[in-house]
């Protein structure tokens, strides 16, 4: 059912009858709904649908880390999670077609934001199923505070199994021991970082902090 939110003289928005009202360059567009087209998909059409399948399975796993991330890098009319979509659509796959299609996993980005980074990051594993960090106290001025707040984000590719850890540790903490599951000891992990202040306003760019294997 489409929705009257200009009045009942105005556009529309979403499907109404045969019609279907959207929002298209700062003007409400009514037009007849698509029909579906009865050609057989060509090949670059294949390839697109399989990229966008790829990363839409992959990122919603995490939706509310991007839309934390992502807050504040969206445009109008487009939410966090479409905006983290976009970015990693374009930048984090790897590959040339369907067949080869691929996470580009250093690429990838889960927060975008003008927050300092953590200064002179190290990862260690010297404890089993267990990630060590840890970080300086320097930070840029009127550009974060110790009070932030630090994400991490775990991936693991051979279980599909994400582990993440948000507002555990601040950045005044400068280190972190971040215990995952038994199951993970032996595999190769992709390790992420970022940083959201105190208030939830501002968050850091993402980090792509290595890929360990796991004691």
């Amino acid at each position: 059912m489409g929705r009257a939110i200009w009045g009942t003289s105005g556009g529309f928005q979403g499907k109404n009858g045969a019609n279907i009202g959207r929002w298209v360059g700062g003007q409400n567009v009514v037009g007849p709904l698509p029909h579906p087209s009865l050609k057989p998909a060509s090949v670059p059409q294949l390839n697109q649908r399989a990229k966008f399948g790829l990363m839409v399975t992959f990122l919603s796993w995490i939706s509310p880390i991007l839309r934390i991330g992502f807050q504040n890098d969206h445009k109008e009319k487009q939410n966090a999670f479409n905006a983290a979509f976009m970015y990693n659509f374009r930048n984090g796959i790897t590959g040339t077609s369907a067949a080869t299609y691929t996470i580009d996993y250093p690429n990838l980005m889960f927060s975008k934001g003008r927050l300092s980074k953590a200064d002179s990051l190290v990862m260690a594993t010297t404890v089993d199923a267990q990630l060590d960090f840890s970080w300086g106290a320097y930070v840029q001025k009127d550009f974060g505070a110790p009070t932030d707040e630090v994400i991490f984000v775990v991936y693991n590719p051979t279980k599909g199994d994400f582990v993440t850890s948000v507002g555990v540790v601040m950045r005044s903490a400068l280190s972190f021991d971040m215990a995952l599951p038994a199951g993970f000891s032996g595999d190769t992990v992709y390790v992420y970082m970022s940083l959201v202040s105190a208030s939830g306003r501002m968050v850091s760019d993402s980090v792509y902090v290595g890929a360990p294997v796991v004691q």
